[in-house]
């Protein structure tokens, strides 16, 4: 035996309603917006003939210097601060994020103190404090606390003005980071706890299957945010005198003189940058969202 679909008849037509008019939907013409147009289509076209016209631009030093080994060396000096700063700061930022939210007191005022002073001192001014450290501390020692120093050396021959840069950098992302950490554990359901609790799942494997997943939707995109203000963050560590992008650009153009063509392969190459992280953090966040929003339309049936 076989079934035979069929496709519904449509409902008798009503007598009333077949004498009404269908009239064709009215599109109104919205000025605002193609006036809106217009003039961001004008100030374009002012921009790229000018910037072309323009001999100040100096087109030919800015090609010339582009992809000079110098520039470039500088720029992998840059990403490389950048990504220590990311991972170590969101790192120790992860963990200040949960004493934080901890029930302990003590860990939960330290956390608070540290993230408060951190986010009230400039970055320039923490890079400069680690790099005069030895101003106010001359020797750095080992020993027991409040007691004698078995080791000790000078603080200038254990802080490079690098090292000095990493820990200033480290500090004042993981006073940022923490806070967007905790932003995304916060924002789970709580009866994803509770359920957790009421399984008696334990507490590492909670937090590292059940909560973090969860939050990540809620911590990329800020965090993406803040590696990327980090890496034109770094330009403060020329303070230093640390051979970063911006740093290299001033030595070269303090010799030459050509402050704008080079200060252009400055940007050029933080918007190539952060262009970069800029679609690493749409994929990332296509990929944690799988799962969620709406879902997909089914497939259509055939029929028989």
């Amino acid at each position: 035996m076989t079934l035979a679909l069929t496709r519904p008849q449509p409902a008798a037509t009503d007598p009333e309603l077949a004498e009404l008019a269908a009239l064709p939907v009215r599109h109104r013409v919205q000025w605002g917006r193609w006036l809106a147009v217009a003039v961001a289509g004008v100030l374009f076209a002012q921009l790229a003939v000018s910037a072309v016209t323009n001999p100040r631009f100096d087109w030919p030093t800015f090609g010339a210097y582009l992809f000079s080994p110098t520039i470039l060396e500088a720029l992998w000096f840059t990403i490389q601060l950048t990504l220590i700063g990311a991972v170590l700061g969101f790192l120790l930022g992860g963990a200040l994020a949960l004493a934080r939210l901890s029930g302990n007191r003590v860990l939960a005022a330290f956390s608070f103190g540290f993230i408060w002073l951190f986010r009230s001192i400039p970055l320039i001014v923490q890079i400069l404090f680690w790099g005069y450290l030895g101003a106010l501390y001359p020797t750095i020692g080992l020993g027991i606390p409040f007691g004698p120093t078995f080791v000790d050396a000078p603080t200038k021959d254990l802080l490079s003005p690098y090292t000095a840069a990493v820990i200033g950098i480290v500090l004042h992302q993981a006073a940022y980071g923490s806070e967007i950490v905790r932003a995304g554990i916060l924002g789970v359901s709580a009866g994803q706890h509770d359920a957790a609790r009421a399984l008696g799942i334990p507490p590492a494997a909670h937090l590292l299957r059940i909560t973090l997943p969860q939050a990540l939707r809620t911590i990329v995109p800020p965090a993406a945010n803040e590696v990327i203000g980090l890496l034109k963050g770094t330009t403060a560590v020329f303070i230093l005198a640390l051979p970063d992008l911006f740093y290299q650009v001033q030595v070269v153009y303090g010799r030459n003189g050509r402050i704008i063509p080079l200060l252009l392969v400055a940007v050029a190459w933080y918007a190539v940058l952060t262009t970069v992280l800029s679609i690493g953090q749409h994929y990332l966040e296509k990929r944690l969202a799988r799962g969620y929003g709406a879902t997909k339309t089914p497939k259509k049936e055939k029929t028989a």
